[in-house]
């Protein structure tokens, strides 16, 4: 059952009202907007930045929140209207949403290269208060275990010269229990933070394109995009993977009445594997400019087109 409550939805009526008036009013700012909004951002990697292509780290506690992130473009352009507290991090699951501490692990670095260490970071839902008015959130691709997914799919792929399957013929037995596992504690996750935030507004964020609809657009062996990952597990990846992974979280966000941001179908074109003279919006296994690990992430230009896209919920 949908958990808006008149109260909730009559306040963020009036916040939203606020955020609004201040944006198209010339002259002083309205009374109703004297109060910023209450902004949450939580989220992993695809929402922190995290990879170099997005530009610099805002804070050195090993989350690699970049400049160039959604949530910090939206903070910059919706200014005073809005107090933005952005605690997304690189590598976080659901479970560190809610109720599990994280080790971060900073930038991404080359196979085998040490890390730097930080102290563990708490549960996101700590920023959360009763006075929270907004609540954004991306997350879903570690529950489901995409970056392990991915790096054994280019060791796979290596071994087998770039032919058949061979991460598929590994991985498809576990991916709906992964699927399930997200299923669950996906609605767990939004049903915790409606009880500590109850008038807070939720939208979810989904995930943009990695692959390509035709993955012989991905050339093998390219560090550029999916390194030695083979065409058809890439089919695999995009068909049994990420599609799946945003209708659940779409889904997920339609049984709790909270709004939805769908990334994807507004970023086909834009593939890893797109023109890489400016439509990719995501980087591949490296970034080319600058020259960095990037490990499948949205780059400056992806970023920018999510800000788009949630700044316009926001603001609905």
């Amino acid at each position: 059952m949908p958990h808006i409550k008149r109260g909730r939805a009559a306040l963020w009526t009036a916040a939203a009202l606020a955020l609004t008036a201040g944006l198209l009013l010339p002259g002083p700012r309205p009374a109703a907007a004297a109060q910023p909004v209450e902004w949450v951002a939580l989220g992993d990697s695809y929402t922190a930045g995290v990879i170099e292509a997005t530009g610099r780290v805002v804070a050195d506690d090993g989350c690699a929140r970049t400049v160039e992130s959604y949530p910090e473009i939206i903070r910059r352009g919706l200014g005073p209207r809005v107090h933005a507290v952005n605690v997304s991090c690189g590598g976080v699951t659901v479970e560190n949403i809610v109720s599990k501490e994280r080790i971060p692990v900073s930038r991404p670095v080359a196979p085998g290269q040490e890390t730097p260490e930080y102290p563990p970071t708490p549960p996101q839902i700590s920023a959360v208060t009763a006075d929270t008015d907004l609540i954004t959130v991306g997350v879903g691709s570690e529950t489901l275990g995409l970056s392990g997914i991915l790096a054994e799919c280019a060791a796979l792929g290596h071994e087998s010269a770039g032919l058949g399957a061979p991460c598929r013929d590994a991985f498809a037995g576990s991916v709906e229990s992964g699927l399930s596992k997200v299923r669950v504690e996906y609605a767990e996750m939004l049903r915790a933070l409606h009880d500590k935030a109850p008038f807070a507004r939720v939208i979810t964020v989904g995930y943009p394109r990695l692959v390509p609809e035709d993955p012989a657009l991905c050339r093998f062996n390219n560090p550029l995009e999916f390194g030695t990952i083979t065409p058809e597990d890439l089919r695999w990846l995009r068909t049994a993977l990420l599609e799946p992974l945003n209708a659940e979280i779409e889904h997920a966000a339609a049984e709790a009445g909270d709004t939805h941001v769908d990334l994807y179908a507004s970023s086909a074109g834009h593939s890893v594997c797109d023109d890489l003279g400016g439509r990719n919006w995501a980087d591949g296994l490296q970034s080319a400019v600058p020259r960095s690990w990037a490990y499948a992430h949205p780059n400056a230009r992806g970023q920018a087109h999510a800000a788009g896209r949630v700044r316009a919920a926001i603001l609905s």
